[in-house]
């Protein structure tokens, strides 16, 4: 009885220590796209974050525009451009939303880590074929 008490024990401790283990690469693995992102065109950059377990990113720099006309579209500071995106494994975050910051508009998304330095978030109506693909280049 003792030695089973004592193999129960040990099994225990190895299957919450394979757990915890787990969970961390699980953790770090999902937390790959946080930090500042260059838009393709260069004229804006998003920092990605995580809150609790779903990803957001809000727009922190933005190139300066010169005519009034132009600022009169341009976003703000701080618009927040993904939303309740949540890490689906193999280099997917899936689930969220990604908001159009001059028109809006808001649309299912979909981001794939294509690289270390580059993620292509896809915005669509419907299904993902349906939609347009935005390529971010990492800046930190």
């Amino acid at each position: 009885m003792k030695k089973f008490k004592s193999i129960l024990f040990i099994t225990l401790l190895m299957t919450t220590i394979s757990f915890k283990i787990n969970s961390k690469l699980i953790n770090d693995e999902s937390e790959k796209i946080v930090g500042v992102w260059l838009t393709y065109d260069k004229t804006s950059k998003i920092q990605i974050y995580k809150v609790e377990s779903q990803f957001f990113g809000k727009i922190i720099w933005l190139a300066t525009k010169e005519s009034k006309e132009a600022m009169k579209v341009t976003p703000k500071i701080g618009y927040q451009i993904f939303k309740k995106f949540v890490f689906e494994g193999q280099n997917i975050w899936s689930g969220g939303q990604v908001s159009d910051p001059i028109s809006g508009m808001t649309v299912s998304g979909k981001m794939t880590l294509k690289d270390e330095n580059t993620l292509n978030v896809r915005g669509y109506l419907g299904a993902p074929m349906f939609g347009k693909t935005v390529v971010l280049l990492r800046v930190e």
